[in-house]
């Protein structure tokens, strides 16, 4: 089990979370100008949103907690990560994770990010399952989190059209002793 390794269980190696502040709200904004960026992040349909619909929100949301995703070397925001639909008495959530820019996919940052809400969640909000959803095309997202340790554990079949397709929806969860295990070896 991890103990104080790393003193600041807000920072990895390459990013770290932090709390919104009004200046984000802009690049949030623009994220969502990015159709592909739009079309990983969600199964809604993809449109722009306004200064005020991406704005700021507070680390605490009801039933979960959303944190930007700055990067250690320069401060700046690359993203965000959630735990929403937090089940208090299930000890169980969704997890949410975005990056903005295709310039700083592919660079370790989400993984990196993982690991940090990963910690946070089973040990300071003392959670046993964190689950996601990832749509099939999104083999990056996919490959991601099956490194990270999460658990295929079925699909929805053709449950997302997009672009004349349909793809699966594929569940995935990780539990508190598989990443306690995974952390130890």
């Amino acid at each position: 089990m991890e103990t104080t390794t790393n003193p600041n269980w807000f920072h990895g190696s390459k990013v770290r979370l932090a709390a919104a502040i009004q200046q984000d709200a802009q690049t949030l904004a623009a994220y969502t100008e990015d159709y592909d960026y739009m079309r990983n992040l969600d199964t809604d349909y993809a449109v722009p949103q306004t200064v005020a619909e991406s704005g700021p929100k507070s680390a605490k949301m009801e039933n979960g907690v959303e944190f930007m995703l700055r990067t250690i070397d320069e401060d700046r925001l690359i993203g965000f990560v959630a735990l929403h639909s937090i089940e208090w008495n299930n000890q169980a959530a969704k997890l949410a994770i975005g990056i903005g820019k295709a310039k700083d996919r592919g660079k370790g940052y989400g993984s990196d990010a993982l690991q940090i809400i990963l910690r946070y969640a089973f040990h300071e909000l003392n959670l046993n399952r964190v689950g996601l959803e990832v749509i099939s095309y999104n083999e990056v997202a996919y490959h991601a989190y099956k490194k990270a340790g999460f658990i295929e554990e079925g699909r929805k079949r053709a449950a997302v059209l997009r672009g004349g397709k349909a793809y699966d929806l594929i569940l995935m969860s990780m539990l508190r002793d598989e990443w306690e295990s995974k952390i130890q070896a």
